[in-house]
């Protein structure tokens, strides 16, 4: 049976301490538990399904109304994004991804509503603002092909050419195998992303193959898999999850849960993604102006 999910922490074998091929880290820091996940050889990674590469997940969120509420939270997402970016001076595109239409789907394009773009803003400009600091950030959300009949990674292929970043950033929906981790947790990783693959709706990856850039992952899981849920609730039960009959139950349909707040949990979580990308992208900015930018 596929379990489907999109968080490394989740995969079959992560959560081995001693995986050959996969290096795992935990600390804890301003009430989160923060894990970092490195797959480091061919073997590891189709044992675990994951690419190789760094994943991180961030665990014990509280997607609050204010910034100020969750500073710590933000500048430490922030810090564990700024690992990940590659140290090349130059643009970083940040992307939205998903449907704005569909709440759970929607988190992507809020949270690019949420990003400072400054890559219009002249230096001169900057410097008689005070923000001669900022460095240069685009965001676009592209849209998903069943409203413009162009792929994701067709559209920021050109984008792509046209602005030459140094990398991107791209911001998803993500599913979950655990209602627990819904609007709970957010995962980042350097291996690109497939969009939609986390329900079964998987587009062409982006990553540095097809896009010639480094592409950071970031997300939030907002939907659970209904087959994957029943069987980890069986198995958390102590009962031997039957795949036939789960399957009988589901009469072939794909389904997919989500919380009865989850228009809530999307528009808090894009906020506080939004500035933690915020915070990566802007080390040398002040939080408060940052906050004040985006107000």
């Amino acid at each position: 049976m596929i379990l489907r999910t999109d968080l490394a922490i989740e995969a079959e074998g992560c959560g081995k301490n001693d995986f050959s091929g996969m290096k795992r880290e935990e600390y804890a820091s301003a009430g989160l538990k923060v894990t970092r996940i490195d797959i480091t050889d061919d073997r590891a990674a189709r044992v675990i399904g994951k690419p190789m590469g760094r994943y991180v997940t961030v665990e014990g969120l509280e997607m609050t109304e204010t910034f100020c509420d969750v500073r710590e939270h933000i500048e430490l997402i922030g810090q564990e994004l700024r690992r990940l970016l590659p140290s090349s001076e130059g643009t970083v595109l940040v992307v939205g991804l998903g449907n704005r239409d569909i709440t759970p789907d929607a988190l992507g394009p809020k949270c690019i509503e949420h990003i400072i773009a400054t890559r219009h803003i002249k230096k001169e400009l900057n410097k008689s603002a005070g923000l001669s600091s900022l460095k240069s950030v685009a965001a676009v959300a592209p849209g998903v092909l069943g409203q413009t009949g162009i792929e994701a990674a067709e559209f920021l292929a050109g984008v792509v050419s046209r602005i030459r970043p140094v990398a991107m950033v791209a911001v998803d929906a993500l599913a979950s195998r655990s209602l627990a981790r819904l609007g709970t947790t957010i995962q980042l990783g350097d291996t690109g992303i497939s969009p939609g693959g986390g329900i079964g709706s998987r587009r062409i990856t982006l990553n540095e193959k097809t896009l010639g850039v480094p592409v950071i992952a970031a997300g939030v899981p907002t939907v659970v898999d209904a087959a994957t849920l029943a069987w980890d609730i069986l198995g958390k039960d102590g009962c031997e999850p039957d795949e036939e009959r789960i399957n009988e139950v589901m009469q072939g349909r794909s389904m997919f849960v989500t919380p009865k707040e989850t228009d809530l949990l999307t528009e808090r979580g894009a906020r506080l993604l939004g500035m933690a990308i915020n915070c990566a992208l802007q080390p040398e900015a002040d939080f408060d102006t940052l906050v004040s930018l985006i107000s």
